[in-house]
């Protein structure tokens, strides 16, 4: 199955993959990452306390929907510390524009 990479940032054709070609799985699973993800950057905050368990929880997510880049920026920021945390909001930024653009395309 041929992958539609809008934007490069989120690998579609693992998902698809995953998801055995199944795109109305994919498209909820895809729709519950960016629920779950509304609720992320506020709390990806080095004063919060649960910052690092909120970063493990978008490293998951982000590996489980293909966006790799995304999940390698939290296992940075979870072994480095804080400093890594604007780089874990780009990328989230970059992968949810990433899947709206495909979910726009499909």
């Amino acid at each position: 199955m041929a992958a539609v990479e809008p934007g490069g940032v989120v690998d579609f054709g693992y998902l698809e993959a995953f998801m055995a070609g199944d795109k109305a799985v994919v498209m909820e699973v895809l729709d519950l990452f960016r629920q779950q993800a509304a609720t992320w950057p506020a709390k990806l905050d080095p004063n919060d306390p649960g910052w690092r368990d909120v970063v493990h929880t978008i490293k998951g997510a982000a590996r489980g929907v293909g966006a790799h880049a995304l999940g390698d920026n939290c296992e940075t920021a979870e072994a480095e510390g804080a400093s890594g945390l604007p780089a874990v909001k780009t990328g989230l930024d970059a992968a949810l524009a990433d899947i709206a653009a495909y979910q726009a395309r499909t």
